[in-house]
């Protein structure tokens, strides 16, 4: 046999051997570049260049425990480098097949107290990854801090909202980094010509970290804490989640990115035919707006009649759910006990009716289970509770934890980490998919459990119901870091932009404050794009139904296909504008959509396929918008003005997508 002949796998083994004195770690096409060196004190140091500039030096100093040393005095055994590259698919996705292409370097450490560690490093074209892999003679570690810090080489300016271990709904900011005190994940920069964002991959049984300055151009990893004030409980031979640097020469490069869901295990699920994408409507804004209610009152939104009629709106709008929220007893607790029974309707919703007519309408019925934080609670009546939605062909399940957790847990520690995760376990064995609002942050492991669908994890719409709401600096700003960790359900959609059906309604409960502020910030055009450009497999048509009824428009959620196979963002720049574009089945769709200014973007659209012609039907900006008074009194050109547009295109074509301030466009393409 020769050298030539031998498998790829083995040559990487023969160059760990040959190679073991450099230190360096090339990406599959040599733009990025990890140099490993030791510093005086026995710490890993990683220096991080892209396209020979270097812009991150990250002293990979590991954890600290009670029990031993586990952060220094370390000394390199051995270094092995490895390489990888392979496609996989999944069963749903912004891409259903992933190409994953990286080199390994894999250090190893040991100090004088027996600890090794494996410090585990991937290079890929679009970043690296790397993990501590601790073993030592011990049972259990008890962390107490992690050391890992990462150093700019120079300022920058960033992207990304307030560390915090409770929520993750805040404001974005965009700050200079030298200005940013305390981030969460995923932290987006730009330092010089580089795009970058820092996140983790395969969060699961360990705290999530956030980002604390330590200098002017350093973080540290902090992470969120027990109640007694230590970081986690490990066994004594136990690997980290993945600290990730996405990397990129373009904004979208960051989009574009699968890091994260590559450093992830493949699915453990073997049967996955039950898990499918789906657009949903629900009861749902309603509450928010304060026209209905959660509580078994007079003005109940989940009743029987309210149930039927919006099954009898999807099976007819080409709709594949319908969720309902406040169906189940407990919610007048809501504020006091934070106890729900998830198995007892309120005698208003006839579950066993509403689920027969759903069966017959062809309409998937989805289940609301709100926590109020009550986490132990919820824990103990998962098997009840999932039985009992399967008896009634229930295959999704919304849950939600507004509230704090009992024995002072934070949202985003390992307990609570831990408590996410046993519900996605359990809920696989029920074949029951999820849709988790206040949850843990996403870090890829929709590739190993995809029945962990979508997460709301940001100021999602319902804010734009009983605060000033979301701007379209704000909308432009989360493509860029929020949705870099995964899939948003973001319940997008609203049609109604002045809240004009809601403000007819004498028994309408308004929030206390400023209600004038409460009204949707951007066009309705850009309410359709948000379809496009804020990705879920799980995508809601979130208004009230009565405002699609005979509404133009909505003809284009009724085409929308959340399936999607391809995606490609193909413009944007953080808080500036994004454009993006997907494919399902055979017809393409694409969403825009502009911050505060108007803007002009051209876009090839040679994504389309070659030698089809397409149909475009384009919901667009309306130029000649009149200029009305807004609720908050200022004057604009009104939002609720679009214009439904249709031209024949191919992929030599180019398309000029026109926005107003706060607009946007979204386009069809069906094949002729």
């Amino acid at each position: 046999m020769t050298l030539k002949n031998l498998p790829v796998i083995f040559l990487a083994v023969l160059c760990a051997a040959a190679c073991s004195e450099d230190k360096i770690l090339t990406s599959p096409d040599g733009d990025i570049a990890v140099g490993q060196h030791m510093s005086e004190d026995g710490i890993p140091v990683l220096d991080i260049s892209f396209r020979g500039e270097k812009i991150l030096a990250v002293t990979a100093a590991g954890l600290e425990a009670e029990e031993t040393e586990l952060s220094r005095g370390f000394e390199v055994e051995r270094i092995r480098f490895s390489r990888k590259h392979e496609t996989w698919t999944r069963p749903w996705g912004e891409n259903k097949t992933v190409e994953d292409r990286h080199r390994e370097m894999a250090v190893t450490l040991k100090n004088s107290g027996n600890t090794e560690m494996i410090l585990r490093i991937r290079a890929f074209d679009d970043g690296i990854g790397f993990r501590y892999e601790y073993s030592t003679d011990l049972d259990s570690l008890t962390v107490t801090a992690e050391n890992t810090r990462f150093g700019f080489v120079r300022d920058g300016i960033s992207w990304s909202i307030p560390g915090n271990f409770e929520t993750y709904e805040l404001d974005t900011r965009e700050l200079p980094l030298d200005a940013v005190e305390t981030a969460n994940t995923p932290f987006t920069f730009k330092t010089g010509d580089v795009y970058g964002s820092i996140h983790e991959a395969a969060l699961y049984d360990f705290p999530e970290m956030n980002l604390y300055r330590c200098d002017s151009l350093a973080f540290r990893t902090e992470l969120a804490p027990r109640p007694d004030g230590t970081k986690a409980v490990i066994p004594g031979k136990f690997s980290t989640p993945w600290r990730t640097v996405q990397i990129a020469g373009a904004a979208i490069g960051l989009i574009n990115s699968s890091i994260v869901l590559n450093l992830n295990e493949p699915c453990v699920l073997e049967d996955v035919s039950w898990i499918r994408p789906q657009k949903y409507i629900g009861v749902w804004w309603g509450m928010h707006l304060g026209t209905q209610t959660w509580t078994c009152d007079e003005r109940h939104g989940a009743t029987t009649e309210n149930a039927l009629k919006h099954i009898d709106f999807a099976a007819e709008n080409n709709i594949d759910g319908v969720l309902f929220e406040g169906w189940n007893a407990g919610w007048e607790n809501w504020g006091g006990s934070q106890h729900f029974d998830y198995c007892r309707p309120y005698p208003d919703f006839d579950l066993e009716k509403i689920a027969a007519y759903a069966k017959e309408k062809g309409v998937s019925l989805w289940s609301h289970n709100e926590t109020g934080g009550s986490i132990f609670e919820y824990e103990a009546v998962l098997d009840s509770a999932f039985s009992t939605y399967r008896r009634f062909g229930i295959n999704t399940l919304k849950t939600g934890y507004a509230g704090g957790m009992p024995d002072n847990i934070l949202h985003h520690s390992q307990r609570a980490v831990q408590h996410y995760q046993k519900v996605v376990e359990k809920a696989a064995e029920y074949r029951l998919m999820l849709d988790v609002h206040e949850p843990i942050k996403e870090t890829g492991t929709s590739r190993t459990w995809p029945n962990m669908m979508t997460r709301e994890g940001a100021k999602g719409m319902e804010w734009n119901a009983w605060s000033k709401g979301n701007s379209s600096d704000y909308l432009c700003t989360i493509p860029f870091v929020r949705l870099l960790s995964g899939p948003i359900d973001y319940t997008p959609g609203i049609f109604d932009i002045y809240y004009e059906r809601a403000a007819a309604d004498p028994g309408r409960q308004e929030w206390n404050g400023d209600n004038s502020q409460c009204f949707i910030k951007t066009t309705l055009a850009r309410q359709i794009a948000n379809w496009v450009i804020l990705y879920s497999p799980l995508q809601m048509a979130c208004d009230l139904i009565e405002n699609y009824e005979g509404h133009p428009a909505f003809q284009f959620f009724r085409d929308f296909d959340a399936d999607c196979e391809w995606s490609e963002a193909l413009a944007g720049e953080p808080g500036d504008y994004i454009v993006v574009a997907r494919r399902a089945a055979d017809r393409y769709f694409l969403g825009a959509g502009t911050n505060h200014q108007a803007r002009t973007v051209r876009v090839p659209l040679d994504f389309l396929e070659r030698g089809k012609t397409y149909v475009a039907e384009i919901y667009a900006d309306d130029p000649d918008a009149p200029v009305v008074v807004q609720p908050d009194g200022t004057s604009a050109p009104d939002k609720r003005s679009y214009r439904i547009s249709v031209i024949r295109t191919d992929a030599a074509d180019t398309l000029d997508i026109a926005m107003s301030p706060d607009g946007g466009q979204a386009v069809v393409f069906k094949p002729l």
